[in-house]
């Protein structure tokens, strides 16, 4: 009887374009578009220049792209390490709910266009890969019961090299035991801690799990390709992982609907620069703003009644850099009184030193929500604001844009992709995007142009 890891990747080995639903193949298209996105954005910032830096130092002349108007052409490995930091550098790449603790976007498209550019696959190929490896990261995402970050890990470095590399694996046509092998390498390198939203400091790392994971989706399929091996029960077994990244795995999730019931339909895709935590606060104090017609100047307090997970991951009052403030509930309510959250470019130092919105910040309190109040996929909020003539204004904001229920058109796609691809140039990052919309009909991923300098 085969193991559920072997499983897994006999699916991904065998998936063809044509079993993949139209609606499938098309919320693929839009997660590749909003990566490319955050990538584009992402490739300015100056963690994601110092990753760039080393890329280009550490791999000779290659084929691939670092996506961004720069150019920069690596070795498949050293792009998928620069491309999955870049799309996780602010905050503003998709991911899945209900939440499992992954991001598809960063964990799987460095990986298909990593080896496609390399190898010359079509824009099929692209879907076909993603889809493989969006349907084996998602259920071992599931099998987790979101029980890793509770022990300190951080879900997407630990789970998403499983994905990249079925991806991968599945542009070089790896048959079903090497994709076996490519999840037993992946398994071993797993990795990624929380302690950066603890200590304070440091907050730069979390930027790079996603890349790691990337890169090694890269290196175990192609280890795997060339006959290096891995266990057959990496996810399953004694010591797999489930057992040691978990706490109560339920391990019957790894193969549950596998090839029936599809994942891509549960991305979910932000406009607000911050942990998604944060994106019913953010988005009841604009309403409450826009209904009630009060500024930041006037509120003295915020209580912020939320999931558990804001209380023991997010309740940061006092962010010293902007990696804490994405990742506070707090700031990012603050900031939503004083700039516009949809411009990332305002979750910035300045905002992290503004007296005003570090003012607001600690008079924010943060509650747990019963369990039957936390609306859609667990993420409402319910905020109750103190003005400071005494008035209390309490306003239930239960989802927000970009949820499955509330997905993101591709017009409202488009008015993202042009504001994070501001440096292609207006004509250039449309013809991208369109170019991406229709990703299906290209016949080599290497011709398509990401610079805006076509």
């Amino acid at each position: 009887m085969a193991t559920q890891t072997e499983t897994l990747a006999k699916f991904a080995s065998e998936l063809k374009f044509e079993d993949i639903p139209p609606e499938v193949v098309e919320r693929t298209k839009d997660c590749i578009i909003d990566t490319i996105a955050a990538c584009t954005f992402g490739s300015e910032l100056p963690w994601s220049k110092m990753m760039i830096d080393h890329a280009l130092a550490t791999s000779g002349s290659g084929k691939v792209s670092i996506f961004g108007p720069e150019g920069h052409k690596v070795q498949p490995a050293m792009a998928a390490l620069a491309n999955g930091t870049l799309s996780h550098s602010f905050e503003l790449d998709n991911l899945r709910m209900p939440s499992v603790g992954m991001h598809p976007g960063a964990s799987l498209v460095p990986c298909a266009f990593g080896m496609g550019q390399e190898l010359g696959a079509s824009g099929k190929d692209i879907i076909t890969a993603f889809t493989a490896g969006i349907e084996v990261l998602s259920r071992i995402g599931q099998s987790s019961n979101h029980s890793s970050e509770d022990i300190g890990f951080h879900n997407p470095g630990i789970n998403g090299g499983f994905g990249g590399a079925m991806a991968a694996g599945s542009i070089m046509g790896l048959d079903a035991d090497r994709m076996t092998n490519a999840l037993g390498i992946a398994g071993s390198l797993s990795s990624g801690l929380l302690e950066f939203a603890m200590s304070g400091t440091g907050g730069m790392v979390k930027r790079l799990h996603l890349g790691r994971a990337s890169e090694s989706g890269i290196l175990a399929s192609t280890l795997a390709r060339d006959g290096f091996t891995g266990p057959n029960t990496i996810l399953e077994g004694k010591f797999g992982w489930t057992n040691v990244f978990c706490r109560g795995a339920d391990q019957a999730k790894l193969t549950a609907g596998l090839g029936e019931v599809w994942d891509a339909p549960h991305i979910v895709f932000k406009r607000f620069s911050c942990h998604i935590t944060s994106h019913t606060p953010v988005q009841g104090i604009l309403d409450m703003k826009a209904e009630h017609g009060f500024s930041g100047d006037d509120v003295a307090k915020i209580l912020i009644e939320g999931t558990k997970k804001c209380g023991t991951h997010h309740y940061i009052l006092e962010p010293t850099d902007v990696m804490l403030g994405q990742y506070s509930n707090a700031f990012c309510a603050a900031l939503a009184l004083f700039k516009d959250p949809m411009d990332p470019r305002n979750f910035s130092q300045e905002s992290i030193d503004d007296p005003k919105i570090r003012e607001v910040c600690r008079n924010v309190e943060i509650r747990e929500l019963p369990e039957d109040a936390q609306y859609e996929y667990a993420l409402g909020s319910r905020l109750t604001v103190t003005l400071k003539d005494g008035r209390e204004i309490t306003h239930d904001s239960p989802s927000f844009k970009g949820l499955p229920i509330d997905p993101l058109d591709r017009e409202s796609l488009w008015e993202k992709f042009s504001k994070l691809c501001y440096r292609l140039g207006d004509k250039e990052a449309e013809r991208l995007f369109e170019q991406l919309c229709e990703i299906e009909t290209i016949d080599d991923i290497a011709t398509l142009d990401t610079t805006g300098k076509a």
